[in-house]
């Protein structure tokens, strides 16, 4: 069982690497992404498809067309070497439009690192 200060060290951990998967998002970074994406990472989109890493960073190397990317309500937990992280986020559309929706990221600890093995987003059906 973990002790409450290495359940702190996993918040604060996976608290900024939620900060670093928004971040390079945003900035198209996809050599973060690298870094912080398992090798067998999947991601699941509003459209139905779902991409493998080498497609997702594909797809992170795209011009970026949203901006003011933000998460908010953001809920972590941790399940020993799995963690799941809930929240909100708030963007705008290439045309300016806001675009609101929902996320869920899983992130497992492997080797003693916290690495990203999925992604799911939905947008706002006013969004």
């Amino acid at each position: 069982m973990q002790t409450n200060a290495n359940t702190q060290r996993d918040l604060d951990t996976l608290t900024a690497l939620n900060l670093d998967f928004f971040a390079a998002v945003q900035n198209g970074d996809v050599k973060r992404f690298e870094e912080i994406l398992a090798d067998d990472f999947m991601s699941s989109y509003p459209d139905g498809s779902l991409l493998d890493k080498a497609e997702f960073l594909k797809l992170t190397a795209q011009p970026v067309t949203s901006s003011g990317l933000v998460a908010e309500d953001v809920r972590i937990r941790v399940l020993g070497d799995f963690a799941i992280i809930h929240g909100r986020f708030d963007s705008r559309s290439a045309d300016g439009k806001p675009r609101r929706g929902r996320y869920t990221d899983n992130w497992a600890r492997r080797d003693g690192t916290w690495v990203a093995v999925s992604a799911h987003f939905n947008l706002d059906q006013d969004g």
